[in-house]
């Protein structure tokens, strides 16, 4: 039989090889041209394959590296894959009945292993000589295609029963199953081609569990210093917890929720927690003397601006009386707005607010001054003036919202005896499964996906295409002073994305294919195949959640 051969264009150099030919082998090739570690591929723009596929016609390819955002998440999802085996290679399958991999915490994951074994230093040494042993032997990460049921009955066997159950709720006739070895498991999304990828970890012991620390994508050979955050720790911690105590800790078991109990209860459940927790916020507030500004600050779609009105309740209850003011209006005028390295206006540095004027304002009502607050004009790019000045009483206190509230830098003239600093964000605490995360960014993308439609008319392209620019404001100014926090509010719903589901699908598939962003829209689409969806008649005005899918009854 005659060879077939195709032409293939890397970076405007195009190559002749036999059809049949892995991307795997074209890669090793090509390495040394490229800074990082080659993890995946591109075929003819759009298409993005792992490079254990072959070429079969003729076709353009664009490599995909661990310092690119999607091959960083494959470097990411894939190591947990090593993690995992080498824990039961060095436990025992017949031992380690569960591992888990549950949040984001330093720059790793924080795993918990159940079963009857003794995780301590010298268990976890063992699990890494073993993972670096199958990184030297380039072990293969396989795939193989098989029919769901028998996906089903594979978990079952393995004893995998969060998978058992998350695939009895998939219509798709056909699971991907990776292996490494006799090992096998299922992953949400690509993995790399083998463990010789998998070279850049450490482990360390914490709290019950232990965290596996990786390399960010900007420096994707260099394994960061382990630098936990024990505030954030305890409040995903105590998230999980209430998961597992609601028996609601993955997206099958939440599935088993919807379709076999009252999720009129379920709902009610999780909402009445919330409120629990804000009232004893506001009791806490209440009982420390002198504190006037109550501080609120957190990631994009946190829900910051419901959460003030429902604290500001709860503060009315013990007696306060709370005026709201948004740190937003203290911008400066549009001209002297600081520009980023691309020359466009910069609003999310702390250069852009009047620091000096807010401390004056805050400083005169502390010392019970009238002062007339400024409202900013955001289509003009000007700051005017409330005709209405302030002043505070003896109850009186102010509930201040943005994302500086806890840089120290921008309430640097206040006393800290009269701050109360908060910091809220949707910590997703459901996982699709043991060992594939929901990470609360896909969380807090989603909630802006559907508002941005909702409130702006935003695509879900527009959406996408400036979420990595959202997330790297928040790197530099909310994530590093969140620890500066009294209090931490976790404000994910366990139910949301049941309900979220109905509202972002219809806006994901309006992303067209030959866009940058459709690799993106697709995978969150795949993500929600996953998910039984639910309608909204259930969540209740004030919820969280309606900041987002509207009909709430605050003005947000």
């Amino acid at each position: 039989m005659e060879k077939k051969y195709c032409k293939v264009k890397i970076e405007n150099e195009t190559r002749i090889y036999e059809a049949g030919t892995t991307y795997k082998k074209i890669a090793e090739e090509l390495q040394e041209k490229y800074a990082h570690q080659i993890v995946l591929v591109y075929v003819n723009e759009f298409r993005l394959q792992e490079l254990s596929k072959t070429v079969e016609q003729d076709c353009e390819i664009t490599f995909l590296t661990t310092a690119d955002q999607i091959g960083h998440a494959a470097y990411k999802r894939s190591m947990c894959f090593l993690l995992v085996k080498a824990v039961h290679d060095v436990g025992g399958h017949d031992t380690v009945e569960r591992v888990r991999i549950h949040f984001s915490l330093s720059k790793g994951y924080y795993c918990t292993v159940e079963g009857d074994v003794v995780l301590d230093q010298e268990f976890l040494e063992k699990v890494e000589h073993r993972m670096r042993e199958l990184s030297r032997e380039k072990m293969p990460i396989k795939k193989r295609s098989v029919h769901t049921s028998e996906a089903v009955e594979l978990f079952r066997r393995h004893g995998m029963y969060d998978k058992e159950r998350l695939f009895e709720y998939r219509r798709v006739s056909k699971v991907n199953i990776y292996s490494m070895n006799e090992f096998e498991d299922y992953y949400y999304g690509y993995m790399v081609p083998d463990a010789g990828c998998l070279q850049y970890f450490s482990l360390h012991l914490y709290d019950k569990g232990f965290v596996i620390q990786m390399p960010v994508k900007e420096r994707p050979e260099e394994v960061p210093p382990f630098a936990p955050s024990p505030k954030l720790f305890e409040v995903l911690k105590t998230s999980v917890e209430w998961g597992d105590s609601q028996e609601i800790d993955t997206v099958g078991a939440l599935n088993d929720m919807v379709t076999k109990c009252d999720m009129r209860e379920v709902v009610l459940v999780q909402e009445a927690y919330q409120e629990r927790r804000i009232g004893a916020i506001a009791e806490q507030i209440a009982k420390r003397k002198n504190v006037k500004f109550v501080l609120i600050a957190g990631p994009s779609s946190s829900g910051k601006t419901t959460f003030s009105h429902r604290l500001s309740i709860q503060l009315r209850v013990n007696g306060m009386k709370p005026h709201p003011i948004a740190v937003d209006n203290y911008f400066v005028n549009r001209e002297d707005t600081p520009k980023d390295e691309n020359g466009k206006y910069n609003f999310e540095c702390i250069e852009a607010i009047d620091v000096r004027k807010f401390n004056e304002d805050m400083e005169a009502l502390l010392a019970g001054k009238e002062v007339y607050l400024p409202i900013f004009n955001f289509k003009k790019g000007v700051r005017t003036y409330d005709t209405t000045p302030k002043k505070l009483g003896e109850n009186d206190i102010l509930v201040i919202e943005g994302i500086h509230c806890l840089n120290p830098k921008l309430t640097e003239a206040l006393s800290d005896e009269n701050k109360f600093k908060i910091y809220i964000s949707a910590l997703t605490q459901l996982n699709i499964d043991e060992h594939n995360r929901i990470p609360s960014t896909d969380g807090r993308l989603i909630r802006r996906l559907v508002r941005d439609a909702r409130t702006r008319g935003t695509s879900a392209k527009n959406t996408i295409a400036m979420w990595q620019s959202v997330r790297r404001g928040e790197e530099e100014n909310i994530f590093p002073f969140q620890e500066e926090a009294d209090v931490m509010f976790n404000s994910s719903l366990l139910y949301e994305l049941a309900v979220l589901k109905q509202y972002v699908e219809p806006l994901l598939f309006g992303v067209e294919k030959k866009s940058p962003e459709y690799a993106e829209a697709k995978r969150l689409l795949k993500f929600f195949d996953y998910f039984v969806g639910i309608g909204s008649e259930y969540v209740p005005t004030n919820s969280l959640l309606r900041e987002f899918i509207g009909g709430g009854c605050f003005r947000v």
